[in-house]
């Protein structure tokens, strides 16, 4: 795990931080392993289940998409909240607008540039839960915090908004992705202290 920045705190008093956080005013990096080189004219966003690709979209397509703002706070694992973060990117909604079977398509794996998987309930992904933004605080989102592209779900752990994500696949039935298979928690709800298998 690598770990870059400080992490300077501050107290938060608006009740905002869920049980075991700090605030702090940072953005700390932590990877395990290298940031990957993805050049945004290589970069393509995959939709697949199983084996079909249902919808891909390449870095020109994806932005000519509906953009949104989302001012939201984001809470890690490893024990930090920043609040009040401002990005830009598609609701993961629209990207599979169309796409849903509800007896087919139940969970999804993201998957990304330098193997990094994660899995979640497709629910948390709807309603305006889940979006894929390559926008921080109005500047294109820098390699170390994801970029080109990340996946956002800001109710969870941030781990689960994996980084220089590529895809999701759409599946039936719930897998552990990469921190999951390590013992991290398969859903990962900060309000409850989701951080491993038996939390």
């Amino acid at each position: 795990m690598i770990f870059k920045k400080p992490l300077k705190v501050e107290k938060d008093e608006n009740n905002r931080v869920p049980p075991g956080q700090t605030v702090t005013n940072n953005f700390p990096v932590l990877t395990d392993g290298p940031a990957p080189d993805v050049e945004k004219s290589e970069w393509v966003f995959e939709i697949k289940y199983q084996n079909e690709l249902l919808r891909s979209f390449n870095w020109e397509e994806f932005n000519n998409l509906k953009q949104e703002t989302i001012t939201t706070d984001i809470h890690c694992v490893t024990r930090w909240s920043k609040l009040d973060t401002v990005w830009n990117g598609v609701y993961v909604e629209d990207l599979l607008d169309g796409l849903i079977d509800p007896e087919k398509h139940k969970f999804v794996m993201a998957f990304c540039f330098g193997g990094y998987t994660t899995n979640l309930p497709l629910e948390d992904l709807m309603d305006k839960k889940g979006s894929v933004v390559t926008t921080f605080d109005g500047k294109d989102l820098e390699k170390d915090h994801g970029g080109p592209a990340r996946l956002l779900v800001p109710h969870l752990y941030l781990w689960k908004s994996a980084k220089w994500v590529k895809g999701l696949h759409l599946g039936e039935s719930d897998r552990p992705g990469y921190w999951e298979q390590y013992g991290y928690h398969m859903y990962g709800d900060p309000w409850k202290e989701q951080r491993f298998w038996n939390d």
